[in-house]
């Protein structure tokens, strides 16, 4: 039996700890552009998992992933810019962003496992 709901596939469980941690991370940040930014990007990437295990076709879902992905690559943008800015320290910075590439290696995978058998 495969995957019945988004919530079971592990990418979108992963993307969503890495929202929680993003979200702990900025609470208090005054840069409210910079905040709003990087918390509406770690939100998309479970957003388009989620959105997207529904749609009518593997096609469509795959579509929805490669928009995760780009969403993680956001995020991990402004994860280098949070650092440079000194918005985040050394420790909270590597913790995101080893969460953010192992997301997007989950996130590879499920569109590798999706893509039709030749």
């Amino acid at each position: 039996m495969g995957v019945q709901k988004f919530e079971d596939l592990i990418a979108w469980q992963k993307a969503q700890e890495l929202s929680v941690e993003v979200y702990k991370s900025f609470d208090v940040n005054k840069d409210y552009g910079f905040k709003d930014q990087i918390r509406r990007a770690s939100v998309s990437i479970s957003n388009n998992i989620a959105e997207g295990f529904d749609r009518s076709s593997n096609a469509d879902f795959s579509r929805f992933l490669y928009f995760s992905l780009g969403s993680a690559s956001e995020l991990k943008s402004m994860l280098y810019l949070a650092k440079k800015l000194q918005y985040l320290n050394e420790s909270d910075f590597q913790q995101m962003l080893q969460m953010c590439n192992e997301v997007s290696k989950i996130i590879r995978g499920l569109i590798n496992s999706l893509k039709p058998k030749t």
